[in-house]
């Protein structure tokens, strides 16, 4: 009898420890995806597959952007009436960009900064551009269309 509670606890520790593991391994999973999910929709990045209206072509200031959180998508105006969209999605975790400031789209979760002008990393750590949709100026409004 004295092998039952020596090998008992050690399976147990064991099995403990094996959760605990994967159990941290969801929650650094969840923390990750979590940065971006937190706009609460599928977004543009979902299943969108004909333009996307977001309204007003005006709401968007030259020189700068707006982000469309909902739709997960930032669209820019670098010079008068010439207007860029780009997924809202930071290329390095996932995080929605939060906003445009001094000419660059920016992300709040690690800083990597994006050009208004095409969407390519100006400050990582993101490794590649923001991917560029296509934008149309319709009735005054904002046409956006996923790629």
């Amino acid at each position: 009898m004295p092998e039952g509670p020596e090998s008992s606890p050690a399976t147990s520790r064991r099995t403990l420890l094996c959760g605990a593991a994967a159990v941290l391994a969801a929650g650094g999973t969840v923390a990750v995806t979590g940065c971006g999910s937190s706009a609460g929709s599928s977004g543009a990045s979902g299943a969108a597959k004909g333009p996307v209206d977001l309204g007003p072509a005006s709401a968007v200031p030259e020189g700068g952007g707006k982000v469309f959180r909902e739709q997960r998508i930032v669209v820019t105006q670098p010079t008068a009436g010439q207007y860029k969209a780009f997924s809202a999605k930071c290329t390095h975790a996932g995080c929605i960009v939060d906003q445009v400031k001094n000419q660059q789209i920016q992300c709040p979760c690690h800083g990597s900064r994006f050009a208004i002008t095409d969407g390519a990393v100006q400050d990582g750590p993101a490794p590649t551009p923001l991917p560029a949709y296509t934008v149309t100026v319709e009735g005054g409004n904002l046409k956006v269309t996923p790629s």
